[in-house]
């Protein structure tokens, strides 16, 4: 009778991820219990797993162990709405360093006894998978090799958080031939897909307009193979190991894609954690809507118009929460102050006469009087002291305290004093703007078990400090479930315009440039990448120019440079890519396009902008432009028009000094002529 016995739903939940990509926090805390519109990420996972079916979970995690246990403890005891018809183990392996660690383990273990969903703690979806799983059963019946079927969600925009995919499918069984996970901060120009693909197939289907939430339905075979392949670290090396190695493994992967009405992405930063919090807000994840009691089963905010969610046990004026806010139990608010796109954890104090905009408060935070803060988070039980401005960038870990009259900008805040290692095992002293804030170093947020050749998109994102960058307009533009009516859609199709053949030129330089930069590449190279996509897009030597120049303005190094220092950024860019840059500034007519193309980046960069002076004073230090071509750029600057006028006076003095030398060589040549 054995054979007629129901065999349960598992699921298998990695607890361990983007540590490195919300320091300073991961540092206090697992990210699996990192609050999301005041409930951790975890719950979300769980809940899902909730209502689709699923009867045992297993949490693996290495770090922060006890943490994660005691939170499944507390919501067993607090009767969350997971905990019923579910049993969860909290499992781990100090030893595990990595994904394909965790997979191993679990095969060693053997708890997991057939077909399994597996899904990270922050992924959140309010999408059925049970469907999902019966596709992979019947797909296993006929393809005994079958390893996993890999869940993706169409997505309408071009907006990149690192989970975007290009695959390639075939139509009649959706078995996965190609596999590419695309850069962060780039859009490839074009793409390179092996010929076998389509001459082995009949029916293939590409899809670049992918989300991949890391939903995956995996078979007994799949734990077995990571324990026969040790080289598989990450999802992603797994993929690609079956793609290259079918017929050796004998094992496949399958596709199948969520509906339209379902929603799921994956929390793996600050911009996507942002996005997952507009829409959650917005009620895209429905129900996983704050009033709906996500994690008690109880009322715990009342729901507003403008997506205004406030608890009954808070004491906020109706005048100061605007759209899209959400307000916990005992905050307090006090007059005079206005809150918008903004999430407030429970019992935060915030005082008279603050702008808080696109803020997201942790527990027990205090924010003083006259406060501004833009796109940042605050950890819990930081304090902000009075008069202090916080603009887009700043993440604080918890226990912070600011100091009264501080203002900073992209930067990352910790409580502690201790010194941290660097990617070269150095110790590093953290700058101090107080006696619980010290400002963590860039040196300090890589990944140092990443790879060095850029091919992981995990690498690559992790080398930098995370940004909030600037998210309403991104956000409400370009979030993958935003609804625009018809009207709104005709009007911005009415002004958007259509990328023109400079434009693409443009987006191909900055790329190469991008990449030239990054990876020290040979700037004859370079060149001859430009000088081809010239050619096919027929751009005049003036139009390259201009263009190159305000590629090289473009790159990410400088547009975003650390501690705001934009001339070391562009002293960096410019001694590798100084090269490029005078293969065509080389005639005044070409020092002339230099230099008006500085006049569009300082539109699209404050940074340059206000350092225009320094700018051009540098470009003529390492011989880029000439005096002359200086002065009669600034003679044809427009004193009507504001931009112009502005620049005008700013390089007033540069020029002043320019004349006074040209004359002082004047009276020298004349005094060597009288003798």
């Amino acid at each position: 009778m054995a054979q007629f016995e129901k065999q349960i739903v598992q699921a298998v939940l990695i607890a361990d991820n983007n540590v490195w990509n919300f320091k300073p926090l991961s540092d206090e805390g697992s990210t699996a219990l990192l609050p999301l519109v005041n409930v951790s990420m975890l719950d979300y996972a769980l809940i899902a797993l909730n209502r689709s079916g699923v009867e045992e979970v297993f949490i693996y995690a290495s770090l922060y162990l006890a943490d994660i246990r005691n939170h499944i403890k507390q919501g067993i005891a607090m009767y969350a709405s997971w905990s019923f018809k579910m049993t969860v183990h909290v499992i781990g392996g100090e030893g595990c360093r990595c994904f394909g660690d965790a997979m191993r383990d679990l095969d060693s273990k053997a708890l997991i006894r057939g077909n399994f969903i597996l899904l990270g703690a922050d992924t959140v979806t309010n999408a059925d998978l049970r469907p999902v799983l019966e596709q992979h059963k019947r797909t296993a019946k006929f393809d005994k090799g079958t390893a996993a079927t890999l869940v993706f969600k169409e997505c309408s925009n071009n907006l990149r958080t690192g989970n975007e995919l290009l695959i390639a499918v075939d139509k009649q069984n959706t078995r996965l031939h190609y596999h590419q996970r695309l850069r962060l901060n780039q859009k490839e120009p074009r793409y390179q897909l092996p010929l076998d693909i389509f001459l082995g197939n009949s029916c293939v289907s590409l899809h670049h307009n992918l989300l991949d939430p890391q939903i995956a339905i995996g078979s007994p075979s799949m734990l077995s193979l990571f324990s026969d392949n040790f080289d598989f670290q990450t999802r992603d090396d797994f993929v690609r190991g079956l793609l290259i190695n079918e017929e050796l493994l004998d094992s496949r992967i399958y596709v199948a894609m969520l509906p339209p009405a379902q929603y799921a992405h994956k929390v793996n930063s600050w911009p996507s954690y942002q996005l997952v919090s507009r829409d959650i807000i917005n009620r895209w994840a429905y129900p996983l809507v704050p009033d709906m009691g996500v994690y008690r089963l109880q009322q715990q905010y009342v729901f507003h118009k403008d997506n205004i969610y406030k608890s009954h046990e808070a004491m906020v004026p109706k005048v100061s929460l605007h759209e899209n806010s959400v307000v916990q139990a005992g905050s307090h608010v006090e007059s005079g102050t206005v809150i918008r796109h903004s999430v407030i954890g429970a019992n935060c104090r915030i005082g008279k006469n603050c702008q808080l905009n696109n803020v997201f408060l942790m527990a027990d935070v205090t924010i003083g009087d006259n406060c501004r803060l833009e796109h940042c988070v605050v950890g819990s039980r930081s304090v902000i002291n009075e008069l202090c401005e916080v603009s887009a960038g700043c993440v604080f870990g918890s226990n912070c305290i600011l100091p009264a009259k501080t203002k900073l900008s992209n930067t990352l805040v910790t409580s502690s004093s201790n010194t941290q290692s660097s990617e070269d095992h150095e110790a590093v002293e953290l700058e101090a703007i107080g006696p619980q804030a010290y400002i963590v170093s860039d040196l300090t947020t890589g990944d140092p078990d990443a790879d060095s050749d850029g091919e992981d998109l995990l690498a690559q994102q992790t080398l930098c400090i995370p940004k909030m960058g600037e998210p309403v307009r991104q956000i409400d533009e370009l979030s993958d479930y935003s609804f625009n009516s018809d009207e709104d859609e005709d009007e911005s199709r009415a002004v958007t315009p259509l990328p023109d053949d400079t434009n693409i030129f443009l987006s191909e330089v900055i790329d190469s440039l991008t990449r030239g930069f990054r990876e020290k590449s040979n700037p004859d190279f370079l060149i001859l990448e430009i000088n081809s996509s010239r050619y096919a897009y027929n751009m005049s030597l003036k139009e390259v120019n201009f263009n190159v120049v305000k590629a090289v303005f473009g790159i990410q190094h400088i547009l975003e440079p650390a501690n705001d220092n934009v001339m070391l950024a562009i002293n960096a860019v410019f001694k590798q890519l100084g090269p490029v840059v005078s293969n065509y500034i080389k005639s005044e007519d070409a020092m002339l396009d230099c230099l008006n193309a500085l006049e569009d980046v300082c539109e699209e960069n404050p940074l340059v902008r206000e350092k225009i002076s320094q700018v051009v004073h540098y470009l003529y230090d390492k011989d880029f432009v000439s005096e002359d071509a200086i002065l009669a750029w600034h003679e044809q600057l427009d004193i009507d028009i504001e931009e112009q006028a502005h620049l005008k006076k700013s390089l007033a003095k540069l020029v002043d000094w320019l004349n006074q030398s040209s004359e002082e060589e004047d009276d020298d040549d004349d005094d060597d002529d009288d003798e």
